[in-house]
């Protein structure tokens, strides 16, 4: 069934397909997720940095508590899965085990970038970036150390906030030149800078569209005129969570009651189906049906 995920991934980046990947943080956001059959899904760092340990996006989360996440995702659902590897979570040797972590969980693509450790998230300021050089060499080991092929390295820089545009399109052009299937400038800051991206990058390229942070917020169709191939929506789904709860929290909190409660909620039977309490059901039947 991976092997079947990674091949189907790589076959709509091969074939010019361009692949729309919601965020996903936890088991219910993926499972939603899984149900509108979407080309793949994102696990996000930030969302999951978020909602498993309560901190920001800051490299406060190390390979152990991503990894089982991927692993966890990647159980619960039937679409490939696009996973943040960060930094790969050290040095080379790191990359390497990175990398075969995420496939053996799974994972048919991994996201690696260009931050100096600590990293932050991309929509953040006072990012720094390691030598072009030493980014290079980590494409080269993930790519070494995957087992197949179709298991998809993303290379991302985050230099275009400290650096500059052009900083950022000459890494990109290195990271291609490396051999990385995807290349991922964060947080360009118009659409012109978008476009020049296009134009000068020959790979296939990945946008990340993050409402409240520095990229303008494109349509796919858009984006596809650029030369874009995917995007990625990381935050989109936690945001509205987080409002969502916040709306119902601040209602019980004011009536002390859940009546006329004006937050959209999920119907609780679909929830349960969404859950698998079905399965529960039809087990408990075939079975003490025995009895």
């Amino acid at each position: 069934m991976m092997d079947i995920k990674k091949r189907d991934l790589r076959r709509r980046l091969e074939q010019g397909d361009f692949i729309c990947a919601p965020g996903v943080f936890d088991l219910i956001s993926a499972r939603i997720a899984d149900r509108f059959e979407f080309p793949a899904l994102y696990m996000t760092g930030y969302g999951v940095v978020a909602s498993s340990l309560g901190l920001p996006d800051a490299g406060l989360a190390g390979y152990s508590d991503m990894v089982e996440r991927v692993d966890r995702i990647v159980s619960a659902t039937s679409t490939p899965v696009i996973a943040d590897g960060d930094t790969g979570y050290g040095g080379l040797l790191n990359v390497d085990h990175t990398v075969r972590g995420y496939e053996r969980a799974g994972a048919c693509a991994i996201q690696l970038e260009d931050q100096v450790s600590p990293k932050k998230c991309g929509h953040t300021p006072d990012r720094k970036v390691i030598p072009v050089e030493d980014m290079v060499s980590k494409i080269k080991v993930a790519l070494t150390a995957r087992e197949s092929e179709d298991f998809l390295v993303i290379a991302r820089t985050d230099s275009r906030t400290g650096l500059g545009i052009e900083e950022a399109i000459r890494r990109g052009q290195a990271f291609a030149d490396a051999g990385a299937d995807i290349i991922f400038v964060e947080s360009p800051e118009s659409v012109e800078e978008m476009a020049e991206i296009g134009r000068r990058i020959e790979k296939p390229l990945l946008a990340n569209i993050v409402v409240g942070g520095s990229t303008p917020l494109l349509s796919i169709d858009e984006l596809s005129d650029m030369g874009y191939q995917l995007a990625i929506f990381p935050g989109s789904a936690f945001l509205a969570m987080g409002a969502a709860v916040e709306s119902v929290y601040t209602h019980i909190k004011s009536t002390g009651s859940t009546a006329d409660l004006e937050t959209p909620l999920y119907d609780f039977q679909a929830f349960n189906q969404l859950m698998g309490f079905d399965k529960v059901w039809k087990f408990e039947e075939t079975w003490h049906s025995q009895d």
